[in-house]
């Protein structure tokens, strides 16, 4: 793929190479056997990119949830803080990810300060913990980037010293006076750092970034502009808006939350401390996939149209995409590589020397773990916190690769097979000698088809 004419970046090309191969035997995969029975089925390679992959992104989505869950997390009420930036600061974070990290810590200050003074206590005594979340992407497959943030709902106490004991306090839930004045508080502040950084101008009527990109030509820009604003980026329909289907009545906006000048703050979602599993569905919520396949379906004129999970307030649920502008949807959403999309901060944070005190883990800055010092009857905290990703996904999606599914023994792994000439040769033999039940040995592709590829 490129954009008018100019080849994308070798990590987005990357990305879809390596999709295209995700999920089919054809470019390796792992014999399986069952002790008991003696049954053997094989487990195609998966892409493990963090793009668009629906498959890979189900997977991390249950593995990073179930770890902040039982490691991360504790047993305290959590609320989830939303804030929405404008359409420019998306592409500006999106372009420019070190000026998104910078602007998170302003907005992670803003807040913890928030909770602290409500709490009656100042930061020198009172600790705040979060841990956030950088989504890019919008229900309608644009590009979207905003943050979700994993707060305490209230605050440790305690002295500033290795070991000692914290106590927590709750705090009540914010009002939408309060959630008005912290919007405000955070815009006027990420303005600031912006004109500072001499990315934001300001005049007498109006004001308006300047963007100072190292590669004018590349096409991301152009991909990363369109999908921010709803546009078409290629084909002879470049720069019209993507078409929708309006088709329920429209609604009032959402109420309790702060909005100013295109920021928005939304904390109406929240888990008390008992509450584990609901915290665990906000987890997966917030590190879901971009991409749910199953809201995705082709038009009888050939265009791909995409189901909204939660319908705009203008009565919108669907989108429709040409073809080649999906395909540019998707390149938008591709990260750069090495961004980190999850950050931790406060007693959270790696370095806090409260991370051992207040993580169900234990694990933190003055404190190590030895498999020595881990007690032979394991709590079932623990036993959930060693859990590897197979038992993870049977946790969530209610599916076990480890059991058979003839005899109900334990699959194990015999043969880890990487060779074109040998994939071909096993393929070619199942396909020749079980052709009926080829397809109980062969797992569903999760890429899109693409014939034979051996002749």
């Amino acid at each position: 793929m490129s954009a008018q004419g100019r080849p994308l970046p070798k990590y987005v090309r990357k990305e879809f190479d390596e999709y295209l191969k995700c999920g089919r035997l054809e470019y390796g995969f792992l014999r399986l056997r069952c002790d008991s029975c003696r049954a053997e089925r094989l487990l195609a390679f998966s892409c493990k990119n963090r793009g668009f992959c629906p498959s890979c992104g189900a997977r991390r989505m249950a593995q990073s949830a179930a770890l902040l869950v039982d490691e991360v997390l504790p047993e305290r009420p959590m609320r989830q803080w939303v804030l929405s930036v404008p359409f420019q600061l998306r592409f500006l974070f999106a372009s420019q990810p070190a000026i998104m990290g910078k602007v998170l810590g302003i907005v992670y200050r803003a807040i913890s300060t928030h909770i602290t003074n409500k709490a009656g206590y100042t930061k020198n005594r009172a600790h705040t913990g979060a841990v956030t979340l950088i989504q890019r992407f919008g229900s309608a497959l644009n590009l979207n980037v905003h943050l979700h943030m994993l707060f305490l709902d209230g605050v440790y106490l305690g002295e500033n010293t290795y070991g000692s004991s914290l106590r927590f306090q709750w705090i009540k839930s914010p009002t939408s006076e309060e959630l008005a004045r912290l919007t405000h508080t955070i815009a006027k502040r990420i303005g600031r750092f912006l004109e500072r950084q001499g990315l934001l101008i300001r005049d007498t009527e109006n004001s308006y970034l300047s963007l100072t990109v190292e590669d004018e030509d590349d096409p991301m820009h152009q991909l990363h502009g369109s999908s921010v604003t709803y546009r078409i980026a290629v084909g002879p329909r470049q720069g019209r808006k993507v078409f929708t289907l309006q088709t329920i009545p429209a609604c009032d906006p959402q109420q309790w939350v702060g909005r100013v000048d295109g920021f928005s703050l939304h904390a109406g979602v929240a888990a008390k401390a008992h509450e584990r599993e609901k915290l665990e569905r906000i987890c997966r919520y917030i590190t879901r996939p971009p991409v749910a396949e199953k809201r995705l379906s082709i038009t009888r004129n050939a265009m791909v149209r995409y189901e909204l999970k939660t319908p705009y307030s203008d009565g919108t649920t669907h989108v429709i995409f040409e073809p080649l502008d999906f395909i540019s949807k998707l390149a938008a959403l591709v990260p750069k590589p090495r961004v980190n999309l999850t950050r931790f901060h406060g007693v959270f944070a790696p370095n806090s020397k409260h991370r051992a005190l207040v993580t169900p883990g234990k694990r933190g800055k003055g404190r190590k773990i030895s498999p020595h010092d881990e007690p032979e009857d394991k709590s079932p905290a623990v036993r959930r916190a060693s859990m590897n990703w197979a038992q993870r996904s049977k946790r969530v999606f209610n599916i076990d690769v480890e059991t058979c599914n003839q005899c109900g023994g334990t699959i194990k792994v015999i043969a880890c097979i990487e060779d074109p000439a040998v994939i071909k040769k096993i393929l070619d033999h199942l396909g020749n000698k079980m052709p009926s039940d080829i397809h109980k040995r062969q797992p569903q592709s999760r890429a899109p088809p693409k014939g034979r590829l051996f002749n």
